[in-house]
């Protein structure tokens, strides 16, 4: 990874051009199985309430399916950033925002299980790692501000910061995961954050705005075409 071995002076000089999905192998083992303790807890839940969700309201596989699609295009679209790494938007605000995060926990997954699979987007080794910070934390910051800022700012603004933080935190999670297993030689994991950080922020403010944006619209369309499937998930202000 040229922009480790430049971030870090050559202390992964092996590696590969950098992706926001951490690539496969990158990660030593105790944090690549580290990560996966983390996530296990998330999708236990999350298995129970998406089964429930399909038992109880089964007019909502539509919406489940559109929210999974949406996660895996936009999470699939790679942009080049600085220094030879690249960026992309993470789509789980919109799942998180109709299903919440539990939910949002399976379809993030499985979208970075099929990225590594199909598309050697990520890896099996580092999903554990990848699912904390954009199927976990990600539509957890989402839900969490769609639902504090719900009775305070119009619908369509409340969407878009949800929908534009959830993309924000998952890359501040990503450049900590990477940060802690990378430390610089000099600062530590401070420094190496900061790093990291600063490379991507170039890419993701634009990307979480635009993001952001993208969500406000086709929520605005399935207000149109699903009005009745949101009443079904109880969405606020339909």
């Amino acid at each position: 990874m040229a922009l480790v071995a430049l971030l870090l002076g050559g202390q992964a000089a092996w590696a590969r051009p950098a992706q926001m999905h951490i690539m496969e192998g990158y990660l030593p083992p105790l944090w690549a199985a580290f990560w996966f303790a983390v996530a296990i807890p998330f999708w236990v839940v999350g298995f129970r309430r998406l089964s429930r969700l399909v038992v109880e309201r089964p007019s909502t596989r539509l919406l489940l399916g559109m929210a999974g699609a949406f996660t895996f295009v936009l999470s699939a679209l790679k942009l080049p950033s600085v220094t030879g790494s690249s960026s992309h938007p993470t789509g789980t605000g919109l799942g998180a925002i109709l299903f919440g995060p539990a939910v949002m926990s399976i379809l993030g997954s499985i979208a970075l299980l099929f990225q590594a699979l199909l598309l050697a987007h990520g890896g099996l080794t580092t999903l554990g790692a990848n699912a904390v910070s954009m199927a976990i934390v990600g539509p957890l910051v989402a839900w969490g501000v769609w639902r504090m800022l719900k009775d305070r700012v119009a619908s369509s603004v409340n969407v878009f910061i949800a929908a534009a933080l959830a993309d924000l935190l998952t890359y501040v999670v990503t450049s900590v995961q990477l940060a802690l297993a990378y430390p610089d030689p000099n600062g530590g994991f401070v420094a190496s954050f900061i790093k990291f950080g600063t490379v991507f922020a170039v890419t993701q403010i634009p990307l979480a705005i635009s993001e952001g944006i993208l969500t406000v619209l086709v929520v605005n369309a399935l207000r149109s075409n699903a009005l009745t499937e949101l009443k079904t998930l109880g969405f606020e202000r339909v």
